[in-house]
C-alpha cells in the first residue's frame, strides 16, 4: 500500500541528465519538465514546467563540477517543488560533493559536508538517495533518511565475469590504507587475493607510495578506490604495482570519474590498460579515453527509487 504522493515524478539538472533519463527509463516514466538556466549577473534560475502538487518528486542531480552551480540548482528545486505543495522531495544525489571535508583537518576548518547536508535539509529534502559516499559517517550529518547506496557490487559483477576461471592470476589492491575495507570485501566478490599500498599525503593531492603489503609479482592488478580526483594517487599506485611489485599488468575501478585538473593526462600516460567507471558524474569529450569502460547505475537508482516510493526496504538491494 503507498502512503505517499498520487504519483511519481523524476525531475533532473543539469549536471547529469542522461543518468536522469535513464533512471525515468527504467521505472518507464517520462522525465519531468524543469528548466535550469541563469540570469545575468550569474544567479540560478529554476522553473517547474508541470504540476507537483502531491507528487512524490525525485531530483537526479550530481554534485560535481561546477560543484555550487550544481549545489544551487538542486536547493532551488527543492525549494520550488515545497512551495509547490510536493508530497515529498527525495534528492538522488549519486556523487555528493564537499564528502572529503567531513572534519577539522587542522585548526579553524569548516566541516563543508556537514554544512552542505544542513543546506539540503532545510530546502524541503526528505529524504536523501546517494552512493558511495567519500566517508559513510556523512549519513549521521543529516537529519534526514539517508539511503545509501554501494558501487563496488556493480563494478565487482563486471570484473567477475572477466576474470572467471582465472581468479588466482588477479589480485584486487587498495591504493591506501583507508580504502582496505572496501577492498577487502571487493575481493571477496571478485574471488581474488587482496594486497595493500602504504602511501603518505605530505599536502592536498598530493601522494607517495612508501611500499606495498602484500605479494603482486607476476600477477595482474586492480586497482579500487571510491573516487578519481587528479588521479595522483591512482597513477602512483599504478607504477608502484609495475615497478615495486613486479605486477604484469594494472587494471583500476572506481565508483567516482572526479577527473580534475591533470587526470586525463595523468591516465593517458599512466600504465593503466582499463579505467571502469560508474556513471555518478558524466565523462564525456576529451576526458573519455579509449581505455575507459563506463557502467550505468540507472538500474540500481531506479530499483532504489520503486522500493522509497513503494514503502519497502532498501536494505535487500545490499545483500
Amino acid at each position: 500500500m503507498n502512503l505517499h504522493g498520487k504519483d511519481i515524478k523524476i525531475f533532473s539538472g543539469s549536471a547529469n541528465p542522461e543518468l536522469a533519463r535513464q533512471i525515468a527509463e527504467e521505472l518507464g516514466l517520462p522525465l519531468g519538465k524543469c528548466g535550469v538556466s541563469a540570469f545575468s549577473d550569474g544567479e540560478t534560475s529554476v522553473s517547474l514546467g508541470e504540476s507537483v502538487r502531491g507528487s512524490d518528486c525525485f531530483i537526479v542531480q550530481s554534485t560535481c563540477a561546477p560543484v555550487n552551480d550544481h549545489l544551487m540548482e538542486i536547493l532551488l528545486l527543492a525549494d520550488a517543488m515545497r512551495r509547490a505543495s510536493a508530497a515529498s522531495i527525495t534528492a538522488v544525489i549519486p556523487y555528493y560533493g564537499y564528502a572529503r571535508q567531513d572534519r577539522k583537518a587542522r585548526a579553524r576548518d569548516p566541516i563543508s559536508a556537514k554544512l552542505v547536508a544542513n543546506l539540503l535539509s532545510v530546502s524541503g529534502i526528505d529524504r536523501m538517495l546517494t552512493m558511495d559516499l567519500h566517508a559513510p559517517q556523512i549519513q549521521g550529518f543529516f537529519d534526514i533518511p539517508v539511503d545509501h547506496l554501494l558501487g563496488a557490487p556493480l563494478l565487482a559483477s563486471f570484473l567477475r565475469e572477466r576474470v572467471r576461471g582465472r581468479e588466482e592470476e588477479f589480485v584486487v589492491v587498495s591504493p591506501d590504507l583507508g580504502s582496505v575495507t572496501r577492498s577487502r570485501n571487493f575481493a571477496e566478490r571478485v574471488g581474488c587475493s587482496m594486497a595493500i599500498i602504504d602511501k603518505r599525503r605530505p599536502r592536498p593531492n598530493v601522494s607517495e607510495v612508501m611500499g606495498i603489503i602484500g605479494d603482486i609479482r607476476g600477477k595482474k592488478v586492480i586497482l579500487v578506490d571510491d573516487m578519481i580526483d587528479t588521479a595522483g594517487t591512482l597513477c602512483n599506485a599504478a607504477a608502484a604495482c609495475m615497478e615495486k611489485g613486479g605486477a604484469t599488468e594494472v587494471y583500476a575501478c572506481a565508483t567516482h570519474g572526479v577527473l580534475s585538473g591533470p587526470a586525463v593526462e595523468r591516465i593517458r600516460e599512466s600504465c593503466i590498460r582499463e579505467l571502469l567507471l560508474l556513471d555518478t558524474i558524466p565523462v564525456t569529450g576529451e576526458k573519455l579515453l579509449p581505455n575507459f569502460s563506463i557502467l550505468s547505475t540507472a538500474p540500481l537508482f531506479a530499483q532504489a527509487i520503486d522500493r522509497i516510493y513503494e514503502d519497502k526496504p532498501v536494505s535487500p538491494m545490499f545483500l
